[in-house]
This record gives structure tokens, sequence and C-alpha cells, in this order.
């Protein structure tokens, strides 16, 4: 019996993220990426919980608001107010930096 070795072709994630998903500047694409950001603030969030071996009512509790809302917020399912998520990681003692990009200038608030 003879051995059939077969090479795989490499892509790109950035490929296969267009090929699926679709190119950058799409209504699905930025749905998509708008997803993923809010996503990964979510596990941010449930992170630095953890880290500080807090439960979710305990951070509830430390920043006004019901256990269910922090779990809304670590599992994204909620569009939450700007102002709460600043509130979650300053009881959390959590440092938050944002980056906003206009056209060829980039500004760090921090």
């Amino acid at each position: 019996m003879r051995n059939v070795v077969k090479k795989l072709k490499t892509v790109s994630l950035d490929t296969m993220i267009d090929k699926h998903i679709g190119k950058i500047g799409t209504q699905r694409r930025d749905t998509f990426e708008n997803e993923l950001k809010i996503e990964l603030l979510g596990s941010a969030i449930r992170q630095a919980r953890k880290e500080r071996h807090l439960t979710q009512e305990q951070l509830g509790d430390l920043v006004g608001v019901q256990k269910a809302q922090i779990s809304k917020l670590e599992n994204s399912v909620t569009n939450a107010r700007f102002e709460t998520i600043l509130k979650v990681f300053s009881a959390l003692g959590a440092k938050v930096n944002f980056n906003v990009e206009l056209d060829d200038k980039q500004m760090t608030l921090s």
C-alpha cells in the first residue's frame, strides 16, 4: 500500500474571514467585528471578577446592579450603558484604556 501525502494549503485568518463573513466595510463584517469586541469585553469582565474572587452577585452589589446584569455583561447578551461598564471595571480595580481612530490619527484615552 502506497502512502499518499496531501499538502494542505495554508490560508490566513483574514482571508478566511473575508471569504466566510465578508470583506472589511460590509455590513455583515462590521456586525461580526462589533459582536466580537463585545464578547471580548464580556470575557475581560468575567476574568477580572474571577481574579478578584468575586461572585456575580458581589460585583453587582459593588456596582449597584443586579446579579443578572453582571451575567448579561459577561455573556455579551445586553447592550450595556458605557457608564455601567466603567463602573464595573472601577469596582474591579481595573484600568481601562480606549483607542479612538480618526482617519490617520489615533488617540488613546486612559
